[in-house]
């Protein structure tokens, strides 16, 4: 099949596969600036080196978008079980857990499968849950994320959350368990797989388990920023495609994979597009998210304040964590009026990638997608693992992210990016409200957004 961008996509692919500026770009936002969390001096940096690094390649339309939310600042915390034994147990908070001096009992979870928090509802009221991180409990068919297992706690009447890392050997796994921005109802923290382990033995041997946890964590008003420039169309400069990455990684971590390779990425797909395919028919834009990490902020914010502008929005190609070690997939969120067309382009390609057609809530995406806009991720479509690996642990650092697989994920980030601001008949348009209603009313994803939307409720009782 006859490839109509085949020289464009060789200087693309020749150009960043004899470059190494994607992986001096990921090396200083680790090594220089941190985990970039919400709220340090390495996120401030870190947005400073981005737009700097979108002036050098050449992006016009340079700015930031500032963003007012509740930010959160990690304090010590202190877990210790006070019977049948007496032990201190290393522990970490998760991200907008309020401070807290509690005791309590354990109730010891597993997986955390929906079904058990419905047949155990009874016994989780008044008692601190134990969960672990596996993202498929019981070969359920679908991603159950920490924030569920941490609603449906809260939803039964816990008083408490203990997250265990699924992975022995990598330490407590981070994560927020706040809910549109406001802090977390009750306190959650996070364990080793091995010392949760030791809980549930201590549990199947006892029966009951008591435990006392401390933490100072603190909440605040801060501000973060989306970070934007573009690549101006000049036929249809007011049709934009665009690319992002969130920017923030976790505290505890250097967040390498997650998602400083996404950032990464993102810049790439930028410097060799303007390098060799501008002009463009229609505008590229490109935008690092601030604050992702604690509830989706910054796209959130972006959605709601550029209403007007995202029915000109032709197409938004998430590359959270794209420079890792999974498959360089690209996951349509559930646009069928498109797989043709990405068939096409695979073909014309010549890359081994999985289309996929399904969705997850955990990134940056979803503001769009429940705004009707076309969203797709480059993310695995042939699922590998049980969960994250090593992302939200300490050891999510520099030396787990290859050249080559960022290369891979940027290549084929500007490859689509290009064929899609240049496709004269794009297939789709910005969904209705009813037509959203009806897709997140499909069984597949009825039964979280119902679940979240108790969790709205009980928000709105609190205040």
């Amino acid at each position: 099949m006859t490839n109509p961008y085949l020289q464009l996509d060789q200087q693309i692919v020749g150009d960043s596969f004899t470059s190494t500026a994607v992986l001096e770009n990921l090396t200083t936002l680790c090594d220089e600036f941190g985990s970039r969390f919400g709220g340090t001096e390495g996120e401030r940096l870190s947005a400073e080196f981005i737009q700097e690094k979108m002036k050098e390649y050449g992006l016009s339309n340079i700015h930031l978008e500032p963003i007012e939310y509740l930010g959160w600042t990690r304090g010590t915390a202190q877990f210790e079980i006070i019977s049948p034994i007496q032990k201190t147990i290393p522990c970490i908070s998760l991200p907008h857990s309020p401070p807290v001096e509690m005791e309590g009992e354990i109730i010891d979870m597993g997986p955390g499968a929906p079904a058990d928090f419905d047949t155990q509802a009874d016994e989780i009221q008044g008692k601190i849950v134990m969960t672990n991180s596996e993202i498929n409990p019981k070969g359920l068919p679908r991603w159950v994320h920490r924030k569920e297992k941490y609603t449906r706690s809260v939803l039964a009447g816990a008083t408490g959350f203990i997250f265990v890392n699924h992975y022995p050997g990598y330490g407590p796994a981070t994560g927020g368990i706040g809910h549109g921005g406001q802090a977390a109802l009750i306190p959650g923290i996070s364990i080793t797989n091995e010392d949760g382990a030791f809980i549930q033995r201590l549990v199947k041997k006892h029966g009951e388990v008591k435990i006392r946890l401390k933490t100072t964590d603190q909440l605040a008003l801060m501000t973060s920023w989306n970070i934007v420039g573009e690549l101006a169309g000049d036929e249809f400069p007011d049709e934009i495609v665009m690319l992002g990455s969130h920017y923030d990684g976790h505290d505890i971590s250097q967040g390498a994979v997650d998602p400083a390779s996404g950032v990464a990425t993102v810049l790439e797909a930028a410097r060799v597009l303007q390098k060799y395919a501008v002009p463009l028919p229609r505008t590229v834009r490109f935008v690092l998210w601030g604050v992702e990490e604690i509830g989706l902020l910054g796209s959130r914010a972006y959605v709601t304040e550029h209403t007007d502008e995202l029915k000109n929005l032709r197409f938004y190609l998430n590359l959270d964590s794209a420079g890792g070690d999974a498959p360089k997939d690209i996951n349509l969120h559930e646009w069928p009026g498109l797989q043709a067309l990405f068939d096409t382009y695979q073909a014309n390609m010549g890359l081994d990638f999985a289309i996929g057609q399904k969705f997850h809530t955990a990134s940056d995406h979803f503001p769009f997608l429940l705004a009707g806009v076309a969203t797709a991720g480059v993310e695995p479509v042939r699922v590998t693992r049980t969960g994250r690996g090593y992302g939200h642990t300490y050891y999510d650092t520099v030396d787990k992210v290859s050249l080559e697989n960022l290369r891979k994920a940027a290549t084929l980030a500007a490859r689509i990016a290009l064929r899609v601001a240049s496709e004269e008949n794009w297939p789709v348009s910005q969904r209705t409200p009813e037509d959203i209603t009806e897709l997140m009313n499909r069984p597949q994803y009825q039964e979280t957004r119902e679940l979240y939307k108790k969790l709205d409720n009980l928000y709105g009782e609190k205040k």
